[in-house]
């Protein structure tokens, strides 16, 4: 250890108010509060989440140099960082926005309210039920309107007679399918680039360089805009959908339970997904970012807050979102389930073809892809931290001159060249791929494995001393009997019954082919890989020099080293005095060479 980190270790924190020197603190909590606001993704996408919020923060400060996964290989976030960095390759909330709201802030450009030069035959700006109508009193939908089939020579006009109405398209569809993705037929061909999309994604890329290029005090202020503004746009957005007619009826079907969905196990997988991907435990994202809390933060409170906030957060989304298609249900004389959508459909096609519909459509249109690109790049922003400071703490001569910031440039390059994929014609089909597989179910056998590892490996009763060290106060013992029995059971019968009530991948009404689901699981294989695959190593590595049994070798492995612990002197003195086992030396029954001495 270096004289100048010996110094810091010792004497708590540096000029500029880091307890950590090496790696840097939050200026203040609102900063790290504001990044996990970030985190809590609820564009379009409930049970266990507060005990793995807390399990990863408070495991993150305590260890705030690195955290040991198996021994001491595995740096702050690793596990979690893989699935993280698979997603973080397709970010594409805020690069489908940027066409969008370019087009809308123009006046002149009509956009996708009416069928344009890029629209096919099947575009129409009417409804469903009023081309019903039309052919229910003989009449013929020509040219977007109803004529009168007797009265009418067709050889005077360009019409295209539907035997029914499965095949029309809204312009907002139309639009978003046509022209902004130029969608391909199927996964099965991917078709070119879209350059449009290719700018967006360059663009959006190098946003998040000049974010993170100062480190995490200057990611930590640009967090403010993008975690905030959304929430001043969702407040706008549900005044103005409250005074919309129908919009009460949205919300109360939004407010009305389903009980009989409750017993599909596919419910209460989805709903575990979502919360994961709501909350973000296992992506890797809150050890990381919890790392640079200074040691005495109270974790217990921001996992409360955080938790809270996120589900209120939802609940306010789904207010606003339900409003508006309630309104949207009423304009169409549709029964509300048929409009109310999901997915990506939800962003880029039911919500912009209710916008066109209201005064001053270019305004709502702007705040409201917005507020998107402001999440997309929030969600970007703190991925790649995970990231880039995984890679940091695993290689800490980077962190020396510019080597910081070439990196984050290296890690932005890798990511934007395999993001092309999702920028051409079939990119849509691959971004559905990914969602379902590339960090949904892996992420519950994660947080499954965590709750294992803290409670059964390193000791529960042990987590909790390490967490009154840091609060002051032991925390209850509910968490302990949560973590040991509630998680684990709940997460592996949600596993379990999710796998029994599979139901292949689709898009737009598309089923996949067998072979694509059969990608999907791999890549859903590489986000959980490195567990198995860092413990293996871990077990040749040291069962050359080990001469006890495989199972002594194990325990040994699964012990931390003496460096775990907090990073100043002062606090791992304190945790010493406490006692229960901690760090205590395993003694370990070497090999001997020829000359007696061990190895």
């Amino acid at each position: 250890m270096s004289n100048d980190k010996t110094s810091a270790m010792s004497n708590g924190s540096d000029s500029s108010g880091d307890e950590n020197h090496e790696r840097g603190n939050w200026s203040r909590k609102l900063d790290f509060r504001s990044v996990l606001f970030i985190l809590c993704r609820w564009t379009w996408k409930c049970v266990e989440v507060s005990l793995c919020l807390l399990q990863e923060w408070s495991r993150s400060i305590f260890d705030s140099i690195r955290y040991y996964a198996v021994h001491h290989w595995y740096p702050p976030g690793v596990h979690g960082a893989v699935p993280g960095s698979v997603r973080q390759c397709r970010s594409r909330e805020g690069v489908e926005s940027i066409p969008h709201i370019s087009r809308r802030w123009l006046g002149h450009v009509r956009g996708w309210a009416e069928c344009g030069e890029w629209a096919t035959e099947a575009c129409s700006t009417e409804t469903k039920v009023q081309i019903l109508k039309c052919k229910r009193y003989n009449g013929t939908w020509c040219d977007n309107q109803c004529v009168n089939a007797t009265a009418v020579d067709f050889s005077y006009m360009n019409c295209t007679f539907y035997n029914g109405t499965s095949k029309l398209k809204s312009p907002s569809d139309d639009y978003f399918h046509q022209s902004v993705l130029d969608i391909t037929d199927g996964i099965h061909t991917i078709g070119g680039i879209k350059w449009e999309l290719v700018g967006c994604l360059l663009l959006a890329w190098v946003l998040v360089c000049i974010c993170l290029a100062k480190g995490i005090k200057t990611s930590g202020k640009a967090v403010y805009f993008t975690a905030f503004f959304p929430y001043v746009v969702l407040l706008i957005l549900l005044i103005r959908g409250l005074t919309l007619p129908g919009a009460m009826n949205g919300i109360v079907y939004y407010l009305t339970p389903q009980w009989d969905k409750l017993g599909r196990a596919q419910v209460w997988g989805d709903a575990a997904v979502q919360i994961f991907f709501s909350l973000s435990p296992c992506w890797g994202g809150l050890i990381t970012l919890a790392s640079y809390n200074k040691f005495n933060n109270n974790a217990l409170m921001d996992a409360i807050i955080v938790s809270v906030l996120d589900s209120v957060t939802s609940v306010f989304a789904g207010l606003v979102i339900f409003s508006i298609i309630g309104y949207m249900a009423e304009v169409l004389e549709q029964p509300i389930k048929d409009v109310a959508t999901e997915g990506a459909g939800l962003a880029f096609v039911a919500y912009p073809d209710v916008v066109t519909k209201l005064p001053l459509s270019q305004l709502w249109s702007v705040l409201f892809f917005a507020m998107l690109i402001t999440l997309g790049l929030g969600t970007q922003i703190a991925t790649a931290t995970t990231v880039h400071t995984t890679l940091l703490d695993q290689f800490p001569q980077c962190r020396k001159g510019y080597r910081k910031t070439i990196l984050l440039v290296v890690i932005a390059v890798v990511c934007f060249l395999i993001g092309l994929i999702f920028c051409s014609q079939g990119g849509m089909y691959m971004l559905q791929l990914f969602d379902n597989y590339a960090a949904t179910y892996s992420l519950l056998f994660i947080g499954m494995i965590e709750c294992i590892g803290i409670a059964w490996v390193y000791g529960a009763d042990r987590f909790l001393t390490d967490i009154e060290l840091m609060l002051g106060s032991r925390p209850s013992n509910i968490w302990k009997y949560s973590w040991k029995f509630v998680a684990p059971v709940a997460l592996l019968a949600i596993l379990l019954f999710t796998a029994i009530d599979f139901n292949p991948t689709e898009y737009n009404k598309m089923k996949f082919p067998g072979w694509a689901d059969g990608v999907g699981s791999l890549i859903s294989i590489s986000s959980i890989s490195m567990i198995p695959i860092v413990a293996i190593i871990m077990v040749i590595r040291e069962r050359r020099k080990f001469s006890g049994t495989f199972m002594e070798l194990i325990k040994y492995l699964s012990k931390p080293l003496d460096t775990w612990g907090p990073y100043l002197k002062e606090h791992r003195a304190q945790r010493q005095m406490m006692g229960d086992g901690y760090n205590q030396e395993c003694q370990i029954p070497l090999k001997e060479q020829g000359d007696g001495q061990k190895v």
